[in-house]
């Protein structure tokens, strides 16, 4: 089962107060430190996601690879954060938070740091592309919810705030470091800075992340009733691959799975991995485009409140129609936007993708829990993989047109025609029956 996924807010604010005793602690809960060292491992993951986009040049221009070489190792790598995602948390109900983060972060500082010596193409397939592929996966989505979900019971929805925008903030903190790095000094002392912030992240997760707050003899925060820890589940990788199989029966998943995985091209795997070498192409310098693109991420926090608020009181599926449609038309504009210098068109650009980043994510998220109840949450898991498979396809095939082109204005003009294909597919989604009759 992939628990601390669903999106419940209601049962959140509903749920009892922690209860007050004679005299007033001043102690602050365990659950506020377990959330902070996942803000912090959060942010480090936005800092390993950060890079790709920057190396694209600087490893052209040293090794001779082609684009799409170099875009089919990012390929790889976001294909991996998506499909691992989906059985992440079944990974942590069978071993445990912190060993599975402890041993991401293991992972990802071995696969950073071992391209300092690569020589060949296909050493960065394996480094960049399936090791740490697979370490920042399972440390998706399924780690922010499932923390939440054992340690609070009340504040969750201010909680999966916070870490969700951790991922915007880390992007925000991290891009202009590293592009300042590859520009002054290199590829390699950014591959080891991301290499070494992994490794520092370790001892916090190992020293204050806990499983579960019976293993410190506390309740969750805000619970009235001591919650004991549940048995290990080693069943629950066969039931998030069963719950696949059943929701690949209904047109509304491949709906979903299809304006998704658009969603993933348009955003993580083109404009993520490509917008700064695009720019640099038109002779905007690198730490330039590179902090254009951390803008994105300041806005996307924004964005995304402000989407969940809409979709309280708007129909779920018009609200992803507008925001593809509007995507969409903002990719036709971008290639006579970029010149070497920033100017208020390309500004006004950036706050607007930023603000529409992430907007898909809450509809999206109602849409399963309409179709799907109890089994949403795991749909919604996979409907995430779809997300990063189309990133991961277009991350390789930007590569592939801009080595067959010399431009990237195919990609952006493709791109703008997805998005208007997945503003259509938004409206084909049938409401269920229920919610029919009551409209």
């Amino acid at each position: 089962m992939l628990k601390g996924v669903t999106w419940t807010p209601d049962t959140a604010a509903a749920a009892p107060e922690e209860p007050r005793t004679g005299r007033t602690s001043t102690r602050l809960h365990r659950a506020w430190f377990v959330a902070a060292v996942t803000f912090v491992t959060i942010i480090g993951a936005a800092a390993f996601r950060s890079l790709p986009g920057l190396l694209i040049d600087p490893l052209h221009q040293e090794f001779g690879w082609s684009r799409g070489t170099i875009g089919a190792a990012v390929s790889i790598n976001l294909a991996l954060y998506g499909v691992t995602a989906p059985f992440a948390a079944a990974l942590m109900d069978r071993f445990g938070i912190r060993r599975v983060v402890a041993a991401a972060l293991a992972v990802i500082a071995l696969g950073s740091g071992a391209t300092v010596w690569m020589t060949t193409a296909w050493q960065l397939l394996l480094c960049w592309g399936l090791l740490v592929g697979l370490g920042t996966g399972a440390m998706a989505l399924a780690f922010a919810a499932t923390v939440t979900n054992r340690w609070f019971t009340t504040r969750r929805g201010l909680v999966s705030g916070i870490l969700t925008a951790a991922s915007a903030s880390g992007q925000l903190i991290f891009l202009p470091v590293l592009s300042w790095m590859v520009e002054g000094h290199g590829w390699r002392p950014a591959a080891v800075t991301v290499a070494l912030a992994a490794c520092a992240v370790i001892p916090f997760v190992w020293l204050l992340l806990r499983d579960h707050p019976a293993d410190v003899g506390q309740k969750p925060y805000g619970a009235t009733e001591f919650v004991p820890r549940p048995e290990p589940v080693p069943g629950a990788g066969r039931r998030t691959v069963g719950v696949l199989f059943s929701a690949t029966r209904t047109g509304t998943f491949w709906l979903l799975a299809g304006t998704f995985a658009i969603c993933g091209a348009s955003t993580n795997g083109l404009v993520q991995t490509h917008f700064v070498p695009a720019a640099h192409d038109h002779g905007m310098p690198v730490t330039a485009a590179a902090s254009l693109l951390a803008v994105i991420g300041l806005f996307d926090v924004v964005g995304t409140i402000a989407s969940g608020w809409f979709t309280d009181r708007f129909e779920p599926r018009r609200l992803l129609a507008v925001y593809y449609a509007l995507r969409g038309i903002s990719l036709l504009f971008l290639p006579i936007l970029l010149a070497p210098t920033v100017h208020p068109p390309m500004v006004l650009f950036i706050v607007f993708y930023g603000l529409d980043w992430v907007a898909t994510v809450p509809p999206t998220l109602a849409l399963c829990r309409e179709q799907y109840g109890e089994d949403s949450a795991i749909v919604f898991g996979w409907v995430l993989a779809s997300h990063q498979v189309g990133a991961a396809l277009v991350a390789y095939l930007g590569g592939v047109a801009r080595d067959t082109f010399g431009s990237y204005d195919v990609v952006w003009y493709a791109s703008g025609a997805l998005c208007a294909a997945a503003a259509l597919m938004a409206l084909v989604i049938r409401r269920p029956a229920a919610l029919r009759a009551l409209a």
